[in-house]
């Protein structure tokens, strides 16, 4: 849930260059609905001020994604860290370690599950997790299937539509609750 991920982006540290970072990968995986691998794939030059350019999808498939404001904001600060206090180049990958390889798979595994823990947060905490708030958030809004079906870079609205039934089911059982029933004659 979203009160979660706030509590991972506070355990990334708003000065240090890796917290930097950190946070603008946090943001790409839930504002944007990528992939890990979608996102650490990702160069500079993908990321623009209102959509990421996604190369890489699943299956080979290239997409363009949105991306809010602030979500863009907080991207656009890693940037500018990476170029003038770093000098790490455009042709790195935007999510890079500080001398300008590429940040692994692994490394956000091992992340996640860190700054889960120093969020106090007791159940799993992984990077896919964020995708599923960030379109379980769109699904809350009100935003049409077919918009986050694109977002998520599902080839078939039927995959999202499964993917959707999985996303909130805290939602499922409050609406179940709220149910009045007011049967005619005494039941129980």
């Amino acid at each position: 849930d979203q009160k979660e991920i706030l509590a991972l982006l506070k355990q990334c540290s708003p000065r240090c260059p890796t917290g930097i970072r950190n946070r603008a990968l946090l943001v790409v995986l839930w504002r944007g609905l990528l992939r890990v691998s979608e996102a650490l794939s990702l160069k500079p030059g993908d990321v623009s001020a209102d959509c990421i350019r996604v190369l890489k999808g699943k299956g080979g498939k290239a997409r363009v994604v949105g991306i809010d404001p602030e979500g863009a904001a907080v991207i656009e600060r890693w940037m500018v860290h990476r170029k003038e206090k770093l000098g790490v180049g455009g042709t790195k990958p935007l999510f890079c370690t500080l001398n300008g390889r590429p940040v692994q798979a692994s490394y956000v595994r091992v992340l996640f599950k860190r700054l889960g823990r120093k969020a106090g947060i007791c159940k799993r905490v992984h990077p896919h997790g964020l995708r599923h708030a960030g379109a379980s958030e769109l699904l809350r809004e009100g935003v049409n299937l077919g918009i986050i079906s694109g977002q998520l870079g599902h080839a078939s609205l039927a995959t999202t539509n499964r993917y959707a039934n999985h996303l909130a089911p805290t939602e499922i059982v409050a609406a179940m609750t709220r149910r009045k029933w007011q049967p005619e004659g005494k039941v129980l």
